[in-house]
Parts: C-alpha cells; structure tokens; sequence
C-alpha cells in the first residue's frame, strides 16, 4: 500500500495512545481515519484534535468484544468513508500479579480484549477486503511480551504471544490475497494503558488484582513514561504498511535479549546423534509433505481448469 491517499483506516483504540498516534499519523498521510475506542472521554479529546487539523475522521464508541457492535461499526465506516482497506488492531490492555492470585475475570477480560478484538477485527474485515480483490494490509500490535513470559505478567503475555501467532499465521494465508500484514511488537509506549482497568466492564469485576487505584497507575506509569512517544511508533508502523514489511520492532535496546532467548530455545533442541529414529522420522515427513504439495497442486489445476 504505497499511496495511503484517500484510503481508509479502521483504528481500534484510536483515541489515545498508540493508536491515537497511528490515527495522527495515517491522517497525515492521507488517509480517511475511523478511531473506535471504548472511552467517551478519550473520543472527545481526540476529535477536539482532529477537529482544528480539519482533518477527515470519524470516531465510534466501541467495545471491540462485542460482536455484533463490530459489525455495525464496520458498516457505520463503510457508510461514512467507504470500503476499509488498512486495519489496525491495536486496542490492548493490561493488568499485573501473579496468576495464582487472578480469577477467571481476569483471564477473561484480557483474553477478550487482547485476543478476542483481534480476532473479531480479522474475522469482520478481512472477508470484505477480499471480495473486493483490491488489496489491503492488516496490523496486529503485539508486545514483546511475546516473546518471553515475566512474573507478575502472565495474562498479558499469554495474550500477546497469541496474537503472535495469528499474525505470523495470517501473513501465509492473506499474501496470496494481495493483502499485506505488520506485527508491532513495542518495548514500551508512552501510553494510558496503565489506566486501561477504567474502562473495565462490570461483567469481568471479580478481581484478584488492583483496580482504580492512583497510586498503583503512578508506579505503572513510572515504567512506560521513559518508552517511545506514539507518534514515532505510529511512524514506524507507517512505514511498514507501504513497504509490505512484516515485523515492526523499532526497539535497538531489545536485540540482544531476544537473542539470548532464542539461543536459549535453540540450545534445548536434541542434537541427531542423541536421536536414533532422526534420519528415518525425517525421511517420512519429507515424503508425507511432497505428496500433500503434490495434491494441492493438482487440485489447484482442477480448479482452474473447470
């Protein structure tokens, strides 16, 4: 998606933080933007913004778990702007302590939120970016919390190495498609996710971890208020969506951590020599992947020919 002009954004989260950094920008770009977010106080600063920009942006109120108010969401941007080609699935939150003290709310809130509205966003975009065989590009944002666990975090990156996946995963299935996909993975964002327990609905209040409390969103804050300002992610993210590419890990201070871990991972794998069935196990997955490729071939031929 080299020319961003004219086109349309979808951005969950848009009103604050990193997605709100990537509503500016995007804007800036060219780009008709849909902010969704679940806070009316946040929507209003925002379109305050984007008001004196007179800038083309539209705001929609929206619980990304909720399946059906996605739907409508969809079709309300497709009504205002038109066909969505660039979405950004970036609204994310997060609550620390250990996961012998967290109750099935606290799974659940994170999972739907993290994973869920991911999925959802995917699930009610996608299809429509492919009937209309015009392209498009999809961004998951991450962490890099996914890729290693961390005491007191266990929820939240149990979330963001899912979403890991599904990107990687949906980055194979959608090429075909014309459909690109980025991964952003932050090391840490100058945001208001230390207050996202705010915007907690009451159907996941059981909790075995802190709520509104100031002086613990003052500590959570101490820890991200040193991390990258939203706008300079958001144009790492940019730049990532015109050039196709894949991994956004714009975070120089991180490479010799992740190196460590694979190395870690890499080093646990048996060695051949230990492993007497190596060779032949080998052999038969080869053989058993050949005629699996040589079947779709054909089937792919059938279909084409028909």
């Amino acid at each position: 998606m080299e020319n961003l002009e004219g086109k349309v954004a979808f951005i969950t989260g848009g009103a604050s933080g990193a997605g709100l950094g990537q509503a500016k920008v995007f804007s800036e770009a060219g780009m008709k933007v849909v902010i969704a977010d679940i806070r009316q106080d946040h929507i209003d600063e925002a379109m305050a913004y984007f008001r004196g920009k007179n800038a083309a942006v539209h705001a929609i109120k929206l619980d990304i778990t909720d399946r059906e108010a996605y739907k409508a969401a969809a079709d309300e941007a497709e009504r205002v702007f038109g066909p969505v080609q660039l979405l950004c699935n970036t609204c994310g939150v997060s609550q620390f302590g250990a996961i012998q003290n967290a109750t099935f709310d606290d799974w659940d809130w994170q999972m739907d939120v993290n994973v869920g509205g991911v999925i959802n966003g995917v699930m009610i975009f996608v299809p429509r970016m492919i009937a209309r065989k015009q392209g498009g590009h999809v961004v998951i944002v991450s962490s890099m919390a996914a890729f290693r666990g961390s005491p007191q975090g266990g929820i939240y990156c149990t979330t963001k190495f899912a979403v890991r996946g599904l990107a990687e995963s949906l980055q194979g299935d959608l090429a075909p498609e014309g459909i690109g996909v980025s991964l952003c993975c932050p090391a840490g964002i100058n945001s208001n996710i230390h207050e996202a327990v705010l915007a907690r609905p009451a159907k996941y209040a059981k909790t075995g971890y802190y709520g509104a409390d100031p002086e613990r969103f003052k500590q959570l804050k101490k820890v991200i208020v040193g991390g990258m300002e939203p706008i300079d992610l958001a144009k790492h993210v940019l730049k990532a969506v015109k050039t196709n590419t894949f991994w956004v890990l714009p975070y120089p201070e991180v490479k010799d951590g992740l190196v460590r871990t694979h190395e870690v991972i890499a080093a646990a794998v048996s060695k051949p020599e230990d492993d007497p069935d190596y060779e032949a196990r080998k052999a038969r997955q080869a053989k058993a992947f050949a005629e699996v490729r040589a079947e779709r071939e054909a089937q792919a031929k059938r279909a084409q020919s028909k």
